[in-house]
């Protein structure tokens, strides 16, 4: 075996090595925060819906993969409502809590404490479809919640009829759920921010329930995944369930109607990393706890969109590698257009030959001889291409052929018996003297002068 295929050889070892480490090495952990209900990262909310029918005490638990209107409308999504969608300033991240499960809390609650803003006033709901007479509770677990106009029409019915809806969402987007429940949300972790400040910064925020039930216990998160806090305007009903160690609202609940809305800012609680350890797991559940015992519905459309609207890559794009194998192929297909679309130098065509016309020209014009049936014009011409010869190769300028010495002279020359050239100085003669020459005549004096020049070289 040459030492090339032992290069080969070694280098597909070493790339089969490279291909089964990178098979059966320990996949990194994701944190990113999903809150998809299928996810056991540490950021999904596998843990909060496996145990969502115990915290509600119902076994009816929905998952909804269509927007808030058509869920509780039943009636197609309105043309204007993208246009309709209005978006706020506020980004969200958060933790993960686990699932633990707490006896029912009363209704019992310390007031909130307003802000000093002017009273907005909201604008009453908008007439449209009938909602859905049932009750239920609405969960909305995100990572920053969104309703347009039709949505947050819709839920404002749905609760003003007795129903309840609960959102954990680090931001709020939209204005029309906001001004109607006259709410804003305020963004605290600006110390945390690079500066001189963010030594002294807080790395942790604690939480803590008002109900007197729950008053001793603490729930101790990071500060900058638990940023932001509920403020409730001037002159509106809302009552605050949780606060950090500051007393700034993180869990409150707004009457709207013969229902609630329950809105908390710190939605990684309800994840799975908070949620399988012992010491925040009861922040969620005694969040959960003031939802009353009746069919749940789990949104899952902010997340994951509409069920069936999954592009036809999911696979690809569902796999770092894959992804990232088909980003590749797009940039590569992306340079390879733009490398060939330079201008190239433009194709040298191959230019054939001129044929050779001499021979053509030779047997069209001794065709015009052979027609005459007299060869003289010809045999003249060979003896004087002959003569030249003698010129040239022998030196003779101007022989006389009937001279003895030329002939002696000749033979030695060419090296040849001077019966031969004798012969040969006889057929020259008889083609300059003769007044008609035959084809015989003609291919007799033809071979002769050939053979001569063979043979004398």
């Amino acid at each position: 075996m040459t030492t090339f295929r032992w290069y080969v050889l070694g280098l597909l070892a070493l790339f089969g090595a490279y291909v089964a480490l990178e098979y059966y090495r320990p996949k990194p952990l994701d944190w990113s925060p999903t809150y998809i209900n299928k996810d056991k990262i540490p950021y999904g909310t596998f843990v909060l819906f496996d145990q969502l029918p115990r915290l509600l005490g119902t076994d009816s638990v929905a998952v909804v993969r269509q927007s808030a209107y058509v869920q509780l409308t039943g009636a197609p999504e309105p043309d204007d409502d993208a246009a309709a969608a209005e978006s706020s300033d506020e980004p969200a991240t958060a933790p993960d809590s686990a699932a633990a499960q707490v006896g029912s809390l009363g209704e019992q609650a310390s007031p909130v404490s307003y802000d000093s803003t002017e009273v907005e006033t909201a604008p009453p709901p908008a007439a449209g479809p009938d909602v859905r007479a049932a009750r239920a509770n609405y969960l909305f677990v995100n990572d920053g919640f969104g309703a347009s106009e039709a949505d947050a029409r819709a839920l404002l019915r749905f609760v003003a009829q007795g129903s309840d809806v609960f959102i954990a969402a680090d931001g709020f987007r939209g204005r029309v759920l906001r001004d109607s429940l006259g709410f804003d949300t305020d963004d605290v972790a600006g110390a945390a921010r690079p500066g001189p400040r963010s030594l002294l910064a807080p790395d942790s925020v604690v939480l803590r329930f008002t109900h007197p039930a729950l008053a001793g216990a603490r729930y101790r998160l990071p500060a900058l995944l638990a940023r932001a806090r509920l403020v409730v305007k001037a002159g509106r009903a809302g009552h605050t369930l949780a606060t950090d160690a500051q007393g700034r609202a993180v869990l409150i609940r707004l009457d709207h109607g013969a229902g609630h809305f329950y809105l908390c800012s710190v939605p990684l609680a309800f994840t799975n990393y908070y949620l399988l350890r012992p010491r925040t797991a009861g922040f969620a559940a005694g969040a959960l706890a003031y939802l009353p015992a009746r069919a749940a519905w789990w949104d899952e459309y902010q997340k994951q969109g509409p069920l069936g609207d999954q592009s036809l890559l999911r696979v690809l794009l569902a796999h770092p590698a894959l992804r990232a194998a088909y980003y590749l192929t797009l940039l590569g297909a992306l340079l390879f257009v733009l490398v060939e679309a330079r201008r190239r130098q433009r194709i040298i065509p191959i230019l054939k030959p001129l044929p050779n016309t001499t021979l053509l020209f030779t047997r069209t014009v001794a065709g015009l001889y052979r027609q005459g049936r007299n060869h003289a014009l010809i045999a003249e011409k060979r003896v004087a291409l002959f003569l030249d010869y003698l010129r040239v190769r022998f030196n003779e300028a101007s022989p006389d052929l009937g001279d003895h010495d030329f002939r002696e002279r000749l033979s030695q020359k060419a090296g040849l018996p001077r019966a031969r050239v004798d012969e040969l100085l006889r057929l020259v003669n008889f083609a300059r003297t003769a007044p008609q020459i035959d084809d015989r005549a003609l291919l007799q004096l033809s071979r002769a002068i050939t053979d001569f020049r063979r043979e004398a070289g």
